[in-house]
């Protein structure tokens, strides 16, 4: 355990002790006012999942026109008020679609087999502006990339797209993706769909905020340190982080050539309906990956083992703030749906968390080839600090969290650089750990991060809570958040389930469980301040 960022973290929590107290003073003496929510969708075609919908487009009940149309509308009406799309492609998405038709027409009575080479045929998706897609903004929130576009698709999109999807769009993102919200000098702000006021979180924030405005089917993520499963919290959907390593990083951005980064950065799907999970994640990895996965391997319910925690503790989660009561309930809750079907349940003794901090921090420091932000423009210490204190006063190129994560790494996350490769080993034998607890029937249920979606312009706070996300991909396992219904002000909350490596089909199976219980997904509505 590091002193200084322990006491840094301490500092943290005391901070955001005060500034949770004085936002409350705020808005009591401002009184409970309504607050401006979406439009309410009043299209039934935007509540069927992948599954229903591949249905109706094989029997022809369904154009694929028709589909597209529907989303493209909805996209129109809410990034009004989100502003979650960097760039659209409507036009040529609805030329593919029209293309998609044509296929399936003549396919005729032969459609069976169409679909089985093409299971996306016909269906939208949007993607994380990181994730590449040919001909479309590649500026990943950077004043300095402005002008980038993305000159072929990567691996996963164009997987995708093989399989006939349509892309409709490229969504935002926060600057390199180093941040927790999606706040840009390029874009500007993206907002969450349950509350205009908060953020959507990120990097995948322009995806979480669509698909939690249920105006995406699905949407192509990347998650270096949350980034799916952050979004997906704050915004009440699925979002499933894959194991270390299984699906492809080629034409993301940022990118490294370092072994550790191409094991902590992954692209996973984002949507509101967690039957679809498996076969997405399927075809992001690839016939390779996916059959080292098992996915179609029948999985009963009563084999799993049930392991949970409500949060950090000992020491530990003394120094962290504390995992909002809302949060423990929705796992409490869960854990009593599961016991009913027979499945044991026990709670976790997690001894190797002391340094979940740590480790999961040094993880990033490590990673001397990932780019900085400001790469082109200083490599020093204390112009990074410089830029830092000018971009509170506006007067940086560069957004203030893009800034503070160039300056943890800079510094080596605050700790001597000699011991980062002690946390390494730590992380190996945690890693190690648990593997054995979990083994091949085990999942953990844990708290994606200690609260919902935060106001914005306080996101550095609860960035200090990270490792809850972050400590996961430093071990490889695999992750899926979890929706279970929204808090006393309308926000979303969850959690997630974890697995040992290449057992994604664990948490998948159980998110699909959980979703049938309670319901999954739930539409944004207007909501009270208070």
């Amino acid at each position: 355990m590091e002193l200084l960022l322990r006491l840094l973290l301490i500092c943290i929590k005391f901070v955001a002790f005060i500034a949770h107290a004085l936002q409350y003073v705020f808005i009591w003496a401002r009184g409970r006012q309504i607050k401006q929510s979406l439009p309410v969708n009043s299209n039934p075609l935007l509540m069927l999942s992948i599954q229903e919908l591949r249905t109706r487009l094989r029997s022809r009940q369904l154009t694929s026109v028709e589909l597209v149309s529907a989303y493209i509308e909805r996209i129109k009406v809410v990034n009004i008020l989100l502003n979650a799309v960097v760039e659209p492609r409507f036009e040529a998405a609805l030329r593919e679609a029209a293309a998609a038709d044509e296929l399936i027409a003549a396919a005729g009575d032969d459609a069976d087999q169409l679909f089985a080479k093409q299971p996306l045929l016909g269906l939208p998706v949007t993607v994380k502006e990181s994730c590449a897609l040919s001909g479309m903004s590649f500026a990943v929130g950077s004043l300095a990339r402005s002008e980038r576009r993305a000159d072929q698709d990567g691996v996963v999109v164009a997987r995708i797209r093989a399989a006939g999807a349509i892309p409709l769009l490229v969504s935002a993102t926060p600057e390199y993706c180093y941040s927790t919200d999606t706040d840009t000098l390029l874009n500007g702000r993206c907002r969450n769909p349950f509350d205009f006021e908060r953020t959507p979180g990120g990097s995948s924030g322009g995806e979480g905020a669509l698909n939690g405005a249920g105006a995406s089917l699905f949407g192509i993520g990347s998650d270096i340190g949350g980034s799916i499963r952050i979004p997906s919290l704050f915004c009440g959907i699925f979002g499933h982080k894959p194991t270390g390593g299984v699906v492809s990083v080629a034409g993301h951005f940022p990118n490294s050539s370092d072994a550790d980064f191409q094991q902590y950065l992954v692209l996973g799907p984002m949507t509101r309906f967690a039957v679809d999970l498996a076969q997405l994640l399927e075809l992001m990895a690839g016939p390779e990956a996916a059959a080292q996965l098992r996915l179609h391997e029948l999985l009963p319910l009563s084999q799993l083992q049930v392991h949970y925690a409500l949060g950090f503790e000992g020491l530990n989660g003394g120094m962290h703030q504390a995992v909002e009561e809302d949060i423990q309930t929705a796992i409490r809750k869960a854990l009593v749906h599961l016991q009913t079907l027979g499945l044991p349940v026990q709670r976790a003794k997690l001894t190797g968390f002391g340094d979940s901090l740590e480790i999961a921090l040094s993880g990033i420091a490590r990673m001397g080839q990932m780019p900085f932000v400001l790469d082109s423009e200083c490599s020093q210490v204390g112009q990074t600090v410089m830029q830092l204190l000018r971009s509170l006063c506006g007067k940086s190129r560069h957004t203030t969290n893009a800034l503070i994560f160039d300056l943890m790494r800079r510094t080596n996350a605050f700790m001597p650089s000699q011991r980062l490769e002690s946390y390494r080993r730590e992380a190996q034998t945690l890693a190690g750990q648990l593997t054995e607890l979990l083994g091949t029937t085990g999942v953990l249920l844990f708290p994606t991060m200690h609260a919902p979606a935060t106001r914005h312009g306080w996101t550095p706070l609860q960035l200090w809570g990270v490792d809850y996300t972050l400590l996961f991909n430093i071990l490889g396992l695999p992750a899926t958040h979890v929706p279970m219904g929204l808090n006393g002000q309308g926000l979303p909350i969850g959690f997630s389930v974890i697995a040992a490596p290449y057992q994604d089909r664990l948490c998948l199976r159980v998110a699909v469980e959980l979703e049938r219980a309670f319901g999954g997904w739930q539409p944004p509505n207007a909501t009270r301040s208070g």
